[in-house]
């Protein structure tokens, strides 16, 4: 391939020692979308510094809810396209009702109450989880069951997420995230 330059394996180690001897050392992380890039860097800030403050955690609210509201709307899709039934005719008015609320809730970075009832009736619905365990045939966030499985914690007026929540949320991330931490007296950035 013309104009790319390659480097061998030891190349790239001197490299990191050079920049190790700088007492810094700097990792690009370029690859495909939603290949766990932020995630690490969430993990990072909670391993060697000290985790997301209270304050932190309470600008992660409005991303919890919205996750947990896309992750039941595309199961609920997913099922008319894989033509699985509820197992109670109810659950055919929570789905309905789902898509009558959400628009305005996840706009607003809110969890209504009646929405967060709705979310729980149809999580617990038989086919809502049949279509769950059906998850490869269609796009669903990872995390998906993690907050669908923790609706009565996160639904709670005084909700504040937890460290594990925040590592969990997923967003698009664009453009260059920088983030800077030390283990065992080296500074990445």
């Amino acid at each position: 391939m013309r104009g790319q330059l390659k480097f061998s394996g030891t190349q790239v180690l001197y490299y990191k020692s050079f920049l190790k001897m700088r007492g810094e050392v700097g990792e690009g992380a370029e690859s495909a979308g939603e290949s766990g890039k932020s995630t690490i860097v969430k993990q990072m800030k909670i391993i060697h510094e000290d985790g997301y403050s209270e304050d932190e955690c309470k600008q992660y609210i409005a991303v919890v809810y919205s996750n947990t509201i896309q992750s039941i709307m595309a199961i609920i899709k997913a099922m008319g396209n894989l033509k699985i039934d509820y197992t109670e005719a109810a659950r055919e008015d929570d789905a309905r009702q789902l898509f009558a609320l959400s628009a305005a809730a996840e706009e607003q970075g809110i969890l209504p109450d009646d929405l967060s009832k709705v979310i729980h009736r149809l999580w617990s619905d038989s086919g809502v989880q049949s279509c769950f365990t059906r998850s490869r045939e269609y796009q669903l966030n990872d995390s998906a069951a993690y907050y669908l499985n923790e609706m009565e914690r996160i639904a709670k007026s005084d909700y504040i997420p937890t460290q594990q929540d925040v590592l969990r949320t997923r967003v698009k991330t664009t453009g260059i995230v920088e983030t800077h931490f030390t283990f065992k007296d080296l500074h990445f950035k």
